[in-house]
């Protein structure tokens, strides 16, 4: 059983390779998969969609990453709209949310979950 869930988790890269508060992009199980290092009180690595349904554009990883209120979210680089990061939702447009995906880190790796 271990066996399998260690399957489903892949390494992305490490960890001090994302600058923090900001994005990168990595193919998790062939699906682009932006992954975030935001230091803060409850985890410090988030992971949605690269793909901004409002732009048809493989970009938010590029985002500008930020809080409003007690959300911390990405920015679309290309419309603004607001992801939350812990959830995929977009704020602006429930309807065109994306998907979020487990992460942790380990051995200083950050992992992704699909």
């Amino acid at each position: 059983m271990n066996d399998r869930i260690e399957q489903d988790w892949t390494a992305v890269c490490e960890l001090d390779d994302i600058v923090p508060d900001t994005g990168v992009c990595a193919l998790v199980k062939g699906t682009q998969v932006a992954v975030f290092h935001v230091p803060d009180e409850d985890a410090t690595v988030y992971a949605i969609d690269n793909y901004d349904p409002h732009s048809q554009a493989a970009v938010l990883s590029r985002g500008i990453v930020g809080n409003l209120g007690e959300r911390i979210v990405v920015a679309s680089p290309i419309y603004k709209q607001h992801f939350d990061l812990r959830t995929g939702e977009c704020l602006e447009t429930p309807e065109l949310s994306v998907s979020a995906y487990r992460v942790k880190v380990a051995g200083g790796k950050v992992w992704v979950a699909a």
